[in-house]
């Protein structure tokens, strides 16, 4: 139980209020059309793409901490 569905009568009850239309319809101005804004910025990566970059960075981690190790840069 919410005050925003219920509010105090005034004699110490609760009394049931309505919710009130959607507040989207409020905030969006009659002046602008309802449709979609592209976003030019954003062009979405493919998931094998991705997933290809995640598996080379990966590898070339693993490459590196083996050549540290071999060369003798880290110690066990």
């Amino acid at each position: 139980m919410t005050l925003q569905l219920h509010r105090p009568d005034g004699e110490g009850g609760i009394q049931t209020v309505p919710p009130a239309a959607d507040f989207r319809t409020e905030l969006r101005s009659p002046r602008w059309t309802v449709a979609r804004l592209a976003n030019p910025e954003m062009n979405p990566t493919s998931r094998l793409r991705s997933v290809l970059f995640w598996l080379a960075l990966a590898a070339l981690t693993f490459v590196i901490l083996l050549a540290g190790y071999g060369v003798g840069l880290w110690k066990v």
